[in-house]
């Protein structure tokens, strides 16, 4: 709690002597510091809502990891099977380097344990995609030549996706504080997990058995019938670029609109203030609830109520008040949360978060640009603001609380969103090297069509986990899950029609020539016999 002060009197105290130092941290211990302590922040957790909190959480990752397991196996039979083994072995690693720090879960730790599960199930999903195009292409040459090359061909996009999400997560865990700083380290280890499990064990697993099974049960023996369909009909999506962006902009308008009209709920993490949560023996009305906080001296507080019991966000209020606040709400009412933010710790926490989400996204608009040209890497960026815009807007026309819940969402929305791009772009990239002469149009066209069974599986395995935290998690994972819901189905559709049609518009202006095809490395030819005389 006296952080602010220790930290003042650290700065002006920098020359101090041991024998000073050692004197004055006894002082402090014996509490006879003549310094003015001010509590700048303030938790209290119950027990009952700690367990309970766990519980859920527990419950919800287990049933999500289980039905994105099954959804695998299910598409991609024998190797889905051994994607879901490394996908558990994924969980211990990130749980065993969680333990070793002593690093304590929370629920923006969580977000980012979700986040780096979708990595993990992203990176198989990419691999088993262009394994089943290469042995679809050239099946006289078996599955294990085409696992080969789906190992080594969709690398380029693994480690691009990889390497923005853990800049993000550094630049985060550096830069920001609180709740967004335990973020970045939960996210980091993920990743890092996420590879090994995807790019070593999966990939041990697949080419032991590959040989073994008929091409139909590997399941890497046809494209699949998503592709198929695609391949069938060939749709040329791009042929209206610019309607696809004119809906984008819609999407921004209305977001715009529910934040001109209803404003942003910020929670205390940002405003500073009370929150306390408390337990009924008998259920209670919001309204009920409300009239009787305002009884007791509080008409201007925040009450709602739910299926666990009543909460009260206010301003800056003693401990007396709370108790008063909780005798007349009744009798059988328990406290099982209190958290106390000064605004000053308020203030400073929401200008981190802002400050630590602007510089990831210049620091990833920077690398890819480098990795791939300007134009998609502003193209990527500007359709990551049509995402966020999504569910800022969607969060203020439903008055949802803004808050570390909601930070730790939108992180998470960014991480999976920048993925997608990263694919449909590293794919867009690959063709147009190989096709420098076709319309810029067209490439586009033909990369989001072969990128989509990718997308949309993933999509798919990711909507598992979070259809599992919003049925069994409580308010708080709920809320979570509705953030990560809209912001993922928003980002994947303009991965496709928001990213491509921007990139189509920017190249029209760009005066960089297409991608030059890599250069073979002629083999060195030795003069002479080599024998040393």
């Amino acid at each position: 709690m006296p952080y602010r002060h220790a930290r003042r009197f650290h700065r002006d105290h920098r020359l101090v002597h041991p024998e000073e130092a050692q004197n004055l941290a006894v002082l402090i211990k014996g509490g006879s510091l003549p310094v003015p302590l001010e509590i700048v922040e303030q938790r209290t957790v119950g027990p009952t809502l700690g367990a309970d909190a766990i519980a859920a959480s527990a419950k919800a990752g287990v049933v999500g990891v289980l039905l994105t397991g099954a959804f695998i196996i299910l598409v991609y039979r024998v190797v889905g099977l051994l994607a879901a083994i490394a996908l558990a072995s994924y969980g211990l690693i990130s749980y065993a380097a969680l333990v070793a720090l002593g690093a304590t879960l929370t629920l923006p730790g969580l977000a980012g344990f979700v986040l780096a599960i979708g990595m993990a199930v992203d990176a198989n999903v990419l691999v088993f995609e262009r394994a089943r195009e290469e042995y679809g292409a050239s099946p006289q040459k078996g599955l294990k030549a085409a696992l080969d090359r789906g190992f080594k061909n969709a690398w380029s996009a693994i480690a691009d996706s990889n390497i923005t999400t853990l800049l993000a997560a550094g630049l985060l865990f550096w830069l920001a504080s609180g709740p967004v700083k335990g973020f970045g380290v939960t996210l980091s280890i993920g990743v890092l997990a996420s590879l090994v499990s995807a790019m070593l064990i999966t990939r041990a697993l697949t080419q032991w058995i590959i040989g073994r099974v008929p091409p139909r049960l590997s399941g890497l023996g046809s494209i699949g019938r998503v592709r198929t369909w695609l391949t069938a009909k060939n749709p040329f999506v791009m042929r209206h670029a610019r309607r696809w962006l004119a809906v984008g902009a819609v999407i921004v308008v209305v977001a715009v609109g529910g934040l001109l009209s209803r404003g942003l709920n910020f929670g205390v993490e940002f405003t500073g203030g009370r929150l306390v949560e408390f337990t009924t023996a008998t259920p209670m009305s919001a309204d009920t609830a409300r009239q009787a906080v305002a009884t007791a001296g509080f008409p201007s507080a925040v009450v709602q109520s739910s299926d666990e019991g009543i909460s009260v966000r206010t301003g800056q209020i003693s401990a007396d008040d709370v108790v008063r606040i909780q005798q007349s709400l009744g009798g059988g009412v328990d406290k099982v949360r209190d958290e106390l933010i000064g605004p000053s710790l308020g203030e400073e926490l929401r200008r981190n978060a802002l400050i630590a989400l602007g510089v990831a996204l210049a620091a990833q608009l920077l690398y890819l640009a480098v990795r791939f040209r300007w134009t998609f890497g502003a193209a990527a960026v500007l359709a990551l603001f049509v995402d966020t815009a999504a569910v800022v807007g969607a969060f203020a026309w439903l008055g949802k609380p803004i808050d570390g819940v909601f930070l730790a969402a939108m992180l998470t929305i960014i991480g999976y969103s920048v993925n997608d791009k990263v694919v449909v772009f590293d794919r867009v990239r690959e063709l147009w090297t190989a096709h420098r002469k076709t319309p810029f149009p067209q490439i586009v066209n033909q990369a989001i069509l072969q990128t989509a069974p990718r997308t949309v599986n993933t999509g798919l395995g990711a909507l598992f986990i979070l259809a599992a935290l919003a049925v069994f998690g409580g308010d708080s994972l709920r809320d979570f899950a509705i953030a990560l819901l809209i912001g993922i189905v928003v980002g994947t559709l303009t991965s496709s029609f928001v990213a491509g049609p921007l990139a189509i518009e920017l190249e029209r202006h760009s005066k960089q020539p297409p991608p030059e095809p890599a250069k073979r490395r002629d083999p060195r030819t030795r003069e002479g016999s080599g024998a040393v005389v």
